[in-house]
Formats: structure tokens, sequence, C-alpha cells
């Protein structure tokens, strides 16, 4: 696969990094977005594509983010976000929701992460700081149970180090789950057995990437 290059744009905003995961979600699939920046992904989804969202908290058919007068404080997602709901909407316990997620019923779980592995591992309930409090909700439930995993995260922390890594340092959500990686730099296809793929960069060749992630 030939890798594509915008060197003139980049680093991705977190809402050119949503759009860019809602253009790649497949038509018609079932989709679960994890809390934080997965949930913009709803604002970017085609509406002729017909992708149905799924929430952990327990609704199926969810819409984009409520805004003023479409504000119900009874119709929320998983991150207690104010969402709107479409056509044909449904509403379930949470028991059958995790039903749902565990039972491959999930095309696509949508979800942040701490770090991801070279290998697909994904490690995004703790830091593992002692002072942190951990979080891991339905994550590895979506990790094992959606048929595809797609990760949005920043590339780098703020100290510079890389958060696509040979191995995480960070306690696991998943073992090699992770199946394609979108970043502010770059977007990769993940493989358990040959490793990350530069599909997408950002503002960098893929040559300058590659070599600062020591992945050649």
């Amino acid at each position: 696969m030939t890798t594509v290059e915008h060197l003139d744009r980049g680093p991705l905003t977190r809402d050119e990094l949503a759009a860019t995961v809602a253009r790649d979600i497949p038509a018609g699939s079932v989709v679960n977005l994890g809390i934080g920046l997965p949930t913009k992904v709803a604002d970017y989804l085609v509406a002729d594509a017909e992708v149905l969202l799924h929430t952990e908290n327990g609704m199926l058919g969810m819409g984009p983010q409520a805004h003023g007068e479409e504000i119900d404080p009874d119709l929320i997602n998983a991150g207690k976000v104010p969402v709107t709901e479409l056509p044909g909407a449904a509403y379930f316990h949470h028991a059958d929701s995790f039903a749902m997620m565990r039972g491959g019923h999930l095309d696509v779980a949508v979800m942040g992460a701490f770090q991801v592995s070279y290998r697909g591992d994904l490690a995004n309930w703790s830091t593992g700081a002692p002072d942190a409090i951990p979080a891991v909700g339905g994550a590895m439930d979506l990790a094992i149970g959606a048929k595809a995993v797609f990760v949005m995260m920043s590339l780098f922390g703020k100290d510079g180090a890389a958060k696509l890594v040979a191995q995480c340092s960070y306690p696991l959500t998943g073992v090699h789950c992770v199946s394609r990686l979108y970043t502010d730099f770059a977007t990769f296809d993940v493989d358990a057995k040959t490793g990350p793929t530069v599909r997408e960069t950002f503002g960098v060749g893929a040559a300058d990437l590659a070599a600062r992630l020591k992945l050649t």
C-alpha cells in the first residue's frame, strides 16, 4: 500500500481527526463511540451512509451532539454528553447493551488510548500512576467484542514521547485488538504479526515519521 502524504496540512485538529475517522467507517456499520474524543465522530457521519450508533448506556440510533433547545437531560451518551436521536432509535437495559458489545454485534468500536503497541495492544483505562483514577468502564468488552477497533489519540505526549510504542508500559485493556490507529500526524493500519503500516501522514513525511517512531 502506498502511503498518502499530506505535507500541506497537519497536524490534524480534533475535529479534523474526527472527520477522518467518520470518512473511513463503512456504510451500514453498527458502531460504538467511546467516551471523549471519539464522540466527535458522530458530528461528521454522512446521513446516507446509514451508520447506526450504539451507546454503552443503552441506546441504538444515536445522532450528533445536542445543542441549545435540542438538549434533553435524559438523552445522553456514555460520557454524559447530551445527544440527539435518529428516527427508529431504541433504548434498552445496560445489561443488554453489554450483551451487544460482548456478543460480536458491533462492527466498529472507536476508542481513545494512552498507548497502542506496534502489535495492536491497547492501553486506555489507567496510566498506573498512584493518584490515577482507573476508568475501565466497558473498554475491555468493546476492545475484544467489536469486529474492528479504531483508536483515536494524539501521536505524541506533552513530553514529546510517542504513544505508539513497541510495548505498552501502561496496564493493558486488550491484546492484539487494535485494527487502525488515527492520530494528529498519521493514520496507521495495525497488524498483530507485521506491526503498523502508515496509511496517511499529515504535515510530515512518512520516512521522517517512521524514523521518529523507530518503525524502520
